[in-house]
C-alpha cells in the first residue's frame, strides 16, 4: 500500500507542537481587525497572504515571527481567543487530527488587562464548544517565554498548576534560545514538576544540543519542542532514544526558520531510522502555510517513506499524548480501528498492552 494523497488525509493524526497566535485564519485576522479597529498592512485575503505566510523563502527566523506583530495585537479579549481556538480546533479536525495540544503563552494576551486565568478561561471556553461540537480532543500548554522574566515564568507556572486536569495538560518554554537558557527559569519548572504538569521546552531550534541539555537535566522535559540540533551530540541523543522522550519535529517550519536548510537536510529519518520517538507537527498553520496532512505530504515525497513508517509516525504522535494512560490506550484503540478501516493492519499482532508501552 502506498500512501497516496487521500489515505494522508484520512490518516488519524495529532499536532503536538500547534501555536494558537501563528495559525489564524486570514478571514478571521481581517475579520478581528475590522472589528477592534486596528489597522492591517493589507484589506483583503489575497494582500494579506503574502505577508502572513512567510513561505520557504524565508530568511530567518527573525523574519518568521515578525507575524506575530500582526496576529498578537488581534488576541487581546476574550472573545477573540475563544473564536479563534474554535476555529483551529475545527481547523485541524477536518483533516482527521483526532487530538491535538495547542500553545501559547497568557503573558502575551494582557494587553487590554485580562489576567492570566482570564485568557486561559477563554482559549478553554473555544476548545470546549470544539470538543461539543466536533468530537475532537484538545489540551492547552501554556508558554513561558525565555527573554521575558524567570518571575513572569514562575506566576505562569503558578497558573498552569490552577488549571491542570481543568484543560492545561502541559508547560512549556518558547522564544529566543541564545542567550536565554532555559536554567534561568528553572524555579518555574520546580514548580510544574512538583505539581505533576507535563513539561516540553523549545530545545535543539535555534542553538545547539546544550539547549536540549538544559532542558532535560535543569528542567525535567519530558518532550522537546523541535529538537533538530540533536544530531551534533551522539550521546545525549543516545540519551534521548534511550529514555523515549519524544521530539516535536515541525519540518516546514524548520525550513523556514533557517532551523535546517532544505527540507532533504532535516534528520527527522535520521531519528526514524535510529528508532527515535519523533512526532509530525505544525508549528504555526498560517505563518507556515501548512497542515498537518502537507507535513505528512512533504515528509513522504523528501525521504520516501512507506505507509509502514507513516503510520509508525503518526502513532507516536498519539503514544507522546499529554494525556492520562488510559486515555492514550482508549484513543489508540480508535486510531487502529480508524487504520483497520482504512485496510492498514497496523498492529493486529501485538498485544495491546504493548502497543501503548513501546
Amino acid at each position: 500500500m502506498q500512501p497516496t494523497a487521500e489515505l494522508l488525509r484520512r490518516l488519524p493524526k495529532t499536532d503536538l507542537h500547534l501555536h494558537l497566535d501563528g495559525s489564524l485564519r486570514p478571514e478571521t485576522i481581517l475579520a478581528l481587525a475590522s472589528q477592534r479597529g486596528i489597522d492591517l498592512p493589507a484589506d483583503s485575503v489575497e494582500g494579506l497572504r503574502p505577508i502572513v505566510e512567510v513561505g520557504l523563502e524565508c530568511r530567518s527566523l527573525e523574519e518568521y515571527l515578525r507575524v506575530f506583530d500582526i496576529t498578537l495585537p488581534l488576541l487581546q479579549d476574550a472573545e477573540a481567543l475563544s473564536r479563534a481556538t474554535y476555529e483551529l480546533a475545527e481547523d485541524v479536525h477536518r483533516e482527521n487530527v483526532l487530538y491535538a495540544e495547542i500553545r501559547y503563552s497568557p503573558l502575551l494576551h494582557r494587553d487590554q488587562g485580562m489576567s492570566m486565568d482570564e485568557v486561559v478561561f477563554a482559549v478553554e471556553s473555544g476548545l470546549q464548544r470544539a470538543r461539543h461540537r466536533f468530537g475532537i480532543r484538545c489540551g492547552q500548554i501554556l508558554c513561558g517565554i525565555r527573554h521575558i522574566s524567570p518571575e513572569a515564568s514562575l506566576e505562569l507556572a503558578e497558573c498552569a498548576v490552577r488549571w491542570k486536569d481543568r484543560g492545561v495538560v502541559g508547560f512549556d518554554l518558547a522564544g529566543a534560545e541564545r542567550d536565554y537558557p532555559a536554567k534561568e527559569h528553572r524555579e518555574a519548572f520546580y514548580l510544574v514538576q512538583n505539581n505533576n504538569v507535563n513539561i516540553t521546552i523549545h530545545a535543539g531550534e535555534a542553538f545547539g544540543p546544550a539547549s536540549i541539555h538544559q532542558a532535560l537535566h535543569y528542567c525535567g522535559a519530558r518532550r522537546i519542542g523541535h529538537g533538530v540540533r540533536l544530531v551534533e551530540d551522539q550521546d545525549l541523543l543516545d540519551y534521548v532514544n534511550d529514555h523515549r522522550i519524544p521530539l516535536e519535529l515541525c519540518p516546514t517550519s524548520n525550513v523556514q526558520t533557517k532551523a535546517v536548510p532544505d527540507f532533504a537536510s532535516h534528520p527527522l529519518k535520521r531519528f526514524m531510522d535510529l528508532g527515535l520517538r519523533v512526532t509530525l507537527n505544525t508549528d504555526n498553520r498560517l505563518i507556515s502555510a501548512t497542515n498537518s496532512t502537507q507535513e505528512f505530504q512533504r515528509a513522504v515525497d523528501t525521504f520516501g517513506l512507506s505507509m509502514e513508517e507513516v503510520v509508525e509516525l503518526a502513532v507516536a504522535g498519539f503514544k507522546s499524548a499529554f494525556l492520562p494512560l488510559p486515555e492514550r490506550v482508549r484513543l489508540l484503540d480508535e486510531v487502529f480501528e480508524q487504520l483497520h478501516a482504512l485496510g492498514i493492519p497496523y498492529g493486529q499482532e501485538i498485544s495491546r498492552r504493548r502497543r501503548i508501552a513501546l
